[in-house]
């Protein structure tokens, strides 16, 4: 029709990609919420894995009647060089009283949430086009594998892989979910910042500390 644009593809400064993962932060969960972050160093992935929202064909007068998708779930895997102390909770270690340096394993895992960037390139800026902050909800850990190999001529530092399961949290006017994610690319910038000092602190002044979903669209939502 006169009027419409026709679809162009590959134009010079729209070719986006994924690349790329920092700014990790653990919070752990305290009375379903979570009110104290700390940074997460040497994390070098974080592969999601959402799954569910499988179809459940219904049948009728010889034909696809209906097709209904399950509950969906959310997971992930994260790889990394070491964690945080505040991790060992999470991992199921804990510590007798009065006692340094003694780790009891297969304790309780404690329950914590995760915020990360992951970082959009684009072929006119590289990997400065901007980020999505991602941001999950109900997580615990299964135990991961650490081989400890003899040291040689070539010596590489042992990684953890942690599988990460979910439980969603209430969002409001919407269906619970585990994960958030925030673009750089339309999030105001002033939102945005406004976002991060929760999420990362600010100076002396202010605990980081993971908003839930209801937290985080009110820092969000533009009420002019």
């Amino acid at each position: 029709m006169a009027g419409e644009k026709a679809l162009v593809w590959d134009e010079v400064g729209k070719r986006t990609y994924k690349v790329g993962i920092d700014h990790v932060a653990l919070y752990l969960q305290k009375d379903g919420t979570y009110p104290e972050g700390v940074a997460w160093n040497g994390v070098t992935a974080v592969t999601e894995s959402p799954s569910g929202a499988e179809e459940n064909a219904i049948y009728a007068d010889n034909i696809k009647y209906l097709s209904i998708r399950s509950a969906e779930d959310f997971g992930l895997t994260i790889e990394c060089y070491d964690t945080p102390v505040e991790f060992d909770a999470c991992d199921g270690c804990g510590s007798p009283e009065n006692t340094k340096g003694l780790t009891v394993y297969q304790q309780a895992r404690h329950p914590f949430g995760l915020s990360y960037r992951s970082m959009i390139g684009s072929d006119g800026k590289g990997t400065d086009e901007g980020y999505e902050l991602h941001l999950v909800y109900g997580c615990t850990a299964s135990p991961s594998e650490l081989a400890h190999n003899t040291i040689n001529d070539s010596v590489e530092p042992g990684t953890l892989s942690y599988e990460i399961t979910t439980v969603s949290v209430p969002v409001p006017n919407m269906k619970p979910t585990a994960h958030l994610k925030v673009s750089s690319l339309t999030c105001p910038p002033e939102k945005l910042q406004a976002l991060e000092k929760l999420l990362y602190g600010e100076d002396d002044t202010s605990k980081a500390h993971l908003p839930l979903p209801a937290e985080v669209i009110s820092t969000l939502t533009d009420t002019e």
